[in-house]
């Protein structure tokens, strides 16, 4: 672009710079993808995840990492302390933390819905559905106290759509967690009642929903997956940054309340 022609008002548009933002499940695949790509555009980025380990705790200036389990209103409260007396209080957060089960996971806790336990159930919801609303509750409303923010609540294509059981069948007695799809279901409204409640307390909250991500699986359940999305292959982790750096970005300042879907035409079928 050459000067006047709009190039850097666009920058600014997109600009992440300066911005603290909170991103739970931060050494998650997703999460540390995102994590990394926030940093390299200028964000400061606090990780909370509960496998960070004293040895991976850290402050660089950029990058914060601290022991936070999301189900534990306590452990997020004083996680958000630390940011706020380090950097101030957040500008964004993203709920990337949460339980799911690959397609070569023990059939225990992933086979027929019959057989499932309570114990199964309750885990990935108290993380995947609790946990969000914890990390809203608590950092989300210290956004709202300070007038702005944007939240961005991490949803799967399950979370709108039942899971293709037969792309599992390779796999005989394998079925998606029935709690995962619940949990990811209630992410949605979940995040159109925050949108509502804090709309004029200048605090954004949409639904990123994504697809599989390729982790060199099974050479059967590619197979099968991909013959399911109309662009024939899983995602890049990569490839979610752009619409996350969206949402977080001033350019989606009038959105909010939305599922933004990228799911590589999943659900375009």
């Amino acid at each position: 672009m050459t000067p006047g022609d709009g190039g850097g008002a666009a920058n600014t548009l997109f600009s992440l710079r300066g911005r603290i933002v909170v991103v739970t499940g931060g050494l998650g695949l997703l999460g540390r993808q995102f994590a990394d790509h926030l940093t390299g555009c200028g964000a400061r980025v606090a990780i909370f995840d509960r496998d960070a380990s004293p040895a991976a705790a850290r402050d660089d200036g950029a990058t914060l990492v601290a022991n936070v389990d999301v189900t534990s209103p306590t452990a997020i409260r004083d996680g958000l302390t630390l940011v706020q007396s380090r950097w101030g209080c957040p500008d964004g957060l993203v709920n990337a933390a949460a339980l799911d089960s690959r397609p070569n996971a023990s059939l225990s806790d992933n086979g027929h819905v019959e057989e499932i336990s309570l114990a199964s159930w309750e885990e990935i919801l108290r993380v995947n559905l609790t946990g969000t609303f914890l990390a809203c509750q608590i950092v989300g409303g210290a956004m709202a106290s300070a007038g702005r923010g944007v939240v961005v609540n991490i949803g799967s294509i399950y979370g709108g759509l039942s899971p293709q059981h037969d792309v599992y069948a390779y796999r005989p007695g394998f079925y998606k967690p029935i709690a995962y799809a619940a949990s990811k279901s209630g992410l949605l409204n979940l995040t159109r009642y925050l949108a509502t409640y804090w709309a004029r307390r200048h605090v954004r909250v949409n639904t990123l929903t994504l697809a599989g991500v390729f982790q060199a699986q099974d050479p059967a359940f590619l197979a099968s997956y991909c013959a399911r999305i109309p662009i024939g292959r899983m995602a890049d982790s990569r490839e979610y940054n752009g619409a996350l750096h969206f949402l977080l970005s001033d350019a989606s300042s009038y959105v909010t309340g939305a599922n933004l879907v990228v799911d590589g035409g999943w659900s375009a079928w």
